[in-house]
């Protein structure tokens, strides 16, 4: 028999805050995460300026040399979502992260750009200038997994996943079937994207940027007519899943239970968005969990903010759920945040469920009348008190996953 698996801890860096009574306040807030980037001004082939860091943090003091010697920014962000979210577990310091019972399942789109550069350099000037014996580790797509490793002393199996929007959602979709299938008792899980250039260039190179640089705080716009793109973002979250015997004997805080997991792939274009098999995914979901499509109460959307890729998205979701469900995008107040999206919208979804309020999408004023009609969160948010929620993701490559997750209050023993 499959085990139950629940989220027993949570964690992450957003540019919203970094817990979430601010990432709240800021949500009801209706505040953008969106800022000028003064630092690209030098790139002027670059048509936009905008992005959303991660807000300022300071690393604690056993963050030393020694302990970030093998780190880039996505891997410190990676290692510090993770210790928070250990942390909120009650599991700092246990026993059970160096049983081989625990495992780890992190993406990331890639490693660290500046090894990148490093490495590049060599081809252009022949010279080793900026390489060392750990460039190569702070490079790797799986960086972010292997300094969890490290940090913790985690000796279970590692699951990376790097399929660009997809990684964090699918390292949670995994580690969910990894302790289903008793192979792990406890599993770290989630995404991490640094902010750099390169990924806002190469949106840029296929006019799928938002240009409102003069105005950062009125874009992206997910689902919105005036949308002109998306906005690259930066963050990390790691959710802690574990088995629901284990947690219980253990006496944990249970915030949810992972229910429905499912991924696939279009087969078709690597940049254009197929509805049929992203609506698939979702049926593959409600089935991995046992439910019909009334049984969803709200969806956290992918949706970026471009024509292409909300509208087919729009259509599956109206194909699957039909015009009455409640559904908003994140990324207007975070951007974009690529390999982190899938667990930082878990997350923020999660904590939405239990306080029984989802956030509205910002700067959605004019529903694109090519989209299709669902009932789009604006003004206020809304109060809702529901059992199941989903939350889906759709990457280059045409990769889609979906979760879903039931709120634990009053779920069966």
């Amino acid at each position: 028999m499959a085990r139950r698996v629940v989220v027993t801890g949570m964690g992450g860096l957003t540019a919203l805050g970094h817990d979430w009574l601010t990432i709240a306040g800021n949500l009801r807030a209706r505040r953008s995460g969106v800022r000028h980037m003064s630092e690209w001004d030098n790139c002027t082939e670059l048509n936009t300026r905008l992005a959303a860091p991660v807000a300022s943090y300071q690393l604690p003091a056993h963050y030393n040399r020694k302990a970030l010697r093998s780190m880039g920014p996505v891997a410190i962000l990676s290692v510090r979502a993770s210790e928070l979210a250990l942390d909120d577990a009650g599991l700092l310091n246990d026993a059970l992260l160096k049983s081989g019972q625990a495992g780890i399942a992190y993406g990331a789109c890639a490693g660290s750009a500046e090894p990148v550069v490093a490495f590049g350099r060599i081809a252009t000037t022949g010279r080793l200038q900026g390489v060392t014996s750990n460039t190569y580790v702070q490079m790797m797509s799986h960086t972010g997994a292997v300094n969890i490793s490290l940090f913790f002393g985690v000796t279970g199996r590692i699951i990376p996943s790097s399929s660009a929007c997809t990684s964090g959602s699918q390292a949670i979709g995994f580690a969910c079937e990894t302790i289903r299938a008793g192979k792990q008792t406890l599993m770290i899980a989630g995404g991490a994207e640094e902010l750099s250039i390169g990924p806002t260039a190469v949106f840029d190179t296929l006019f799928a940027t938002s240009t409102r640089n003069a105005a950062p705080q009125t874009t992206p716009r997910p689902f919105d007519r005036d949308r002109d793109g998306l906005v690259v973002g930066e963050g990390a979250a790691t959710l802690i899943l574990e088995d629901l015997e284990h947690a219980r004997a253990r006496g944990a805080r249970i915030y949810a239970e992972v229910v429905g997991f499912a991924t696939n792939a279009d087969g078709a274009h690597v940049t254009q968005p197929q509805t049929d098999t992203m609506a698939r995914v979702m049926h593959l979901a409600l089935e991995d969990a046992g439910l019909e499509p009334a049984a969803i109460g709200y969806v956290n959307a992918h949706a970026a903010g471009t024509t292409l890729g909300d509208r087919a998205e729009s259509f599956a979701t109206q194909q699957v759920f039909g015009a009455r469900l409640p559904i908003s995008s994140l990324k207007s107040y975070f951007g974009h945040t690529l390999g982190a999206c899938g667990s930082l919208e878990a997350w923020l979804s999660i904590e939405m469920l239990r306080a029984n309020w989802f956030a509205p999408n910002i700067n959605l004023d004019n529903v694109d009348p090519t989209c299709a009609e669902l009932d789009y969160l604006t003004g206020e948010g809304r109060n809702l008190a529901t059992e199941y929620i989903m939350s889906n993701n759709f990457a280059f490559g045409g990769i889609n996953t979906s979760l879903i997750f039931r709120r634990w209050q009053g779920a069966a023993a």
